[in-house]
């Protein structure tokens, strides 16, 4: 290979089985022969190097590790490496539909004439059914908090409304051109999951940036959530809320006294949404009593 068309952009953290399940998924794309892979350990984990000291690849795969940072780092320092005209960012646990790289460069090569720097095209992502799906993964899919894709089935396609459009800033499933993500990095002071990818897609969007959403590119999450693990997750929300408002005013807004009040009075709601408000209030309120 000369030069790849496509180069893939992995963040992982200790998670080595599943990120080979995840390889494994890229090897068996129609384009392999045109895709490179980049993963990028956030931290050092002694089974993920093994993994490139044992394995065998049918693309090149290229293993970077950095002192642990976040998601967001990792993929700042893959990017830097990446030698694709266009780069396809998704999580170490997610596995891609053999036509999907495929499908993302097609998508990109429709806009030749349409200043393609400024598209960027989101793939389609659902649970793995085979980790068997709990009814709070049913509703964050339904709600929008993670995999909003019924929300936006009516443009399919299409490009989504610019006003919405950084809600679905999903880094687990999105290409763009390399210069394009060169020039808008991650933000480097975002230490707590949940918003960093959002703030992305804001900087995206005021660029001029549009997401083109091609559900035909289809993709599975291998992530497993019961609702322990989900409230947990929107209480550490709440707390990264708190603190990208400090380092990016269009978060502020979210906070506002009006609205912490509105959030107060669904959170008593007997509902999946209402414990999950009561759940981001809390890490709002841990957050606001520690700074």
């Amino acid at each position: 290979m000369s030069q790849p068309a496509l180069s893939i952009v992995i963040p992982t953290h200790e998670r080595a089985e599943t990120l080979l399940r995840c390889l494994r998924h890229i090897e068996v794309q129609t384009i392999v022969d045109q895709i490179e892979v980049i993963v990028v350990s956030d931290g050092h984990d002694e089974k993920t190097t093994a993994l490139f000291e044992k394995q065998a690849w049918r693309m090149p795969v290229h293993f970077l590790e950095i002192e642990k940072s976040q998601q967001g780092t990792a993929r700042n320092r893959g990017v830097k490496e990446v030698k694709g005209e266009y780069v396809l960012f998704i999580g170490d646990d997610i596995f891609l539909e053999p036509d999907v790289c495929e499908i993302h460069l097609r998508t990109h090569a429709k806009f030749g004439s349409r200043k393609p720097e400024l598209c960027a095209a989101l793939g389609f992502t659902t649970w793995d059914p085979s980790l068997g799906i709990t009814p709070v993964m049913q509703w964050l899919e339904r709600s929008g908090w993670q995999f909003g894709y019924p929300k936006i089935q009516r443009y399919a396609h299409s490009f989504l409304p610019s006003k919405i459009q950084a809600s679905f800033a999903y880094t687990s499933h999105i290409s763009l051109p390399t210069d394009l993500a060169k020039a808008h990095p991650f933000r480097g002071d975002i230490s707590l999951y949940g918003w960093e990818d959002i703030e992305w897609g804001m900087r995206l969007r005021n660029s001029g940036v549009r997401f083109f959403y091609e559900p035909d590119a289809k993709a599975t999450h291998a992530h497993h959530l019961t609702l322990k693990e989900s409230l947990e997750r929107m209480e550490t929300i709440g707390q990264s809320l708190v603190r990208i408002a400090k380092v990016a005013p269009e978060f502020q807004q979210k906070l506002t006294s009006w609205r912490l009040c509105i959030l107060t009075l669904l959170s008593f709601l007997p509902t999946m949404s209402g414990v999950h408000r009561k759940a981001l209030l809390r890490g709002i309120k841990r957050a606001m009593r520690n700074k």
